[in-house]
């Protein structure tokens, strides 16, 4: 299974707003953070604002802050709002009839016991789990240089 840009993209915004000291983000600091376009994060938090993962302030100081905090927003929160498909094989699709093997089929079984455990660890992690893991996000988002110069 490979997860989606959006996806990756989501969970990076989400790290930049729990490692950001300031109350909003701003979208073309987290753009430049990751060497993206600004109009391709607005569409990645269209279904983050939609699902209250992400808070968006509109204004000429506004931005966007986390939706909850950081430690009760899972992977697996993120993964559920941005990924369309969780079919691993033909056989998980609606309308798979053509395998004459599709209602007890052995590798179906595996599948979805495998997409189980994925979800299982997905859940067992936080966005805050990333953050405070890695003691240098702040400085590797560029963060730490802001915090330290004063607001004008």
């Amino acid at each position: 299974m490979r997860l989606t840009r959006q996806t990756n993209y989501a969970v990076r915004i989400l790290m930049y707003c729990a490692a950001n000291d300031a109350p909003l983000s701003r979208i073309g600091d987290i753009a430049k953070a990751y060497s993206v376009s600004e109009l391709f994060l607005f569409k990645i938090l269209q279904p983050l604002t939609k699902s209250g993962l992400v808070e968006s302030v509109r204004g000429r100081n506004g931005g966007i802050r986390l939706g909850r905090e950081a430690a009760k927003i899972s992977l697996l929160d993120v993964v559920k709002v941005t990924e369309d498909n969780f079919a691993m094989a033909e056989c998980f699709e609606n309308d798979a009839t053509e395998c004459p093997l599709v209602d007890s089929c052995g590798l179906n079984a595996a599948l979805r016991k495998a997409l189980g455990a994925f979800f299982e660890v997905l859940a067992g992690y936080s966005i805050d789990d990333l953050v405070k893991s890695r003691p240098s996000i702040n400085f590797l988002l560029g963060l730490e240089e802001k915090s330290a110069v004063p607001a004008a």
